[in-house]
């Protein structure tokens, strides 16, 4: 339906009173046929759905299940589980750091970079 805000007051006249006369044809329709308008039978006749509920056990069963299978996806063992005989562990290597001086050095580099290409007009490297 369109947006009755903005409608003039006129408009709004009419569309109460076909409103009125669809109203008045429904209980005409009704009382000759027996049956309801079709509107209004279609309206009732429309429960809500309702969200199906689920348990807090079968909740956390399935949350277990999930966290199982990406353990599994991921390589990685339950705790208190020594790794399967033939498996070799994957070694993580510690992140590497950049220093502090080298940090510095880099960023006068990327300003001088930058002073260039503004230099020559330009937005973008």
């Amino acid at each position: 339906m369109a947006n009755l805000q903005n409608l003039s007051v006129k408009q709004l006249r009419k569309v109460v009173a076909i409103k009125e006369k669809i109203e008045t044809l429904n209980a005409q329709l009704a009382s000759i046929t027996g049956v309801e308008a079709p509107a209004a039978a279609e309206a009732e006749a429309a429960p809500k759905r309702r969200r199906r509920k689920m348990s807090a056990s079968a909740r956390a069963a399935i949350g277990a299940a999930q966290r199982r299978r990406w353990a599994k996806a991921k390589g990685r063992r339950g705790p208190g589980r020594p790794p399967k005989a033939g498996k070799k562990e994957k070694v993580v290597k510690a992140k590497r750091k950049v220093s502090a001086a080298t940090r510095v050095r880099l960023a006068a580099a990327a300003k001088a970079r930058w002073a260039k290409a503004k230099a020559a007009g330009n937005s973008s490297l």
